[in-house]
């Protein structure tokens, strides 16, 4: 089972985020304080999880949390300042929206960008070791998921409900047929030879 705090008595906030490797889409990031007594047999890495696994424990952590917050960082945002700094602004807008203060950040992951005066902690591969950390992993992928998932409606041709924007064999044949869309992020290498693509 996950830790519960990383301080006991401590006010954390866990946060993660979704969709940095990805081609397209924006990345995604959430935050979440957990009740210091929370416990779950069932969360963990949203990665090691089940889509309905996901579903369920999205509401869980969404009905039995303190405050919770997601946010979104687009791939004009992405292009123009660099995906590790658009994953660290897309965790601040998150914690900007907490409805209460957290006293510390528990941090997914080994760097991170100071966020006003509130110490944070790097835990690599902390969405694996606490709750707050797995269920803001929870929140930022379900949140990602479903945002592709509408985009396929729009750009069906990229498999976007099934790769969710990720660099698969598909998406990039894909990619080689039609171009691209406004949701790919033109500051990745989109094609292992990158043909001129705009």
């Amino acid at each position: 089972m996950l830790e519960a705090y990383y301080q006991k008595g401590v006010i954390e906030a866990g946060c993660d985020e979704a969709g940095r490797g990805c081609l397209a889409g924006p990345v995604v990031a959430a935050a979440v304080v957990l009740p210091e007594n929370f416990k779950s047999d069932l969360l963990n890495d949203s990665k090691q999880l089940s889509k309905k696994n996901r579903d369920l424990l999205k509401e869980i952590v969404k009905s039995e949390s303190v405050a919770w917050a997601i946010a979104e960082v687009s791939p004009k945002e992405i292009d123009a300042i660099n995906i590790l700094n658009a994953s660290f602004l897309a965790m601040h807008r998150a914690i900007d929206q907490l409805k209460i203060r957290p006293a510390s950040l528990l941090i997914d992951g080994n760097r991170f960008n100071a966020y006003e005066g509130i110490e944070h902690h790097c835990m690599i591969k902390g969405d694996g070791r606490f709750f707050s950390i797995a269920a803001a992993s929870i929140l930022a992928k379900t949140h990602r998921d479903a945002l592709m998932e509408q985009a396929a409606n729009k750009y069906p041709m990229y498999g976007w409900d099934k790769n969710a924007g990720y660099p698969t064999v598909a998406h990039r044949a894909a990619i080689r047929a039609h171009g691209i869309t406004p949701l790919h992020r033109k500051s990745f290498k989109l094609l292992p030879d990158q043909l001129t693509l705009f």
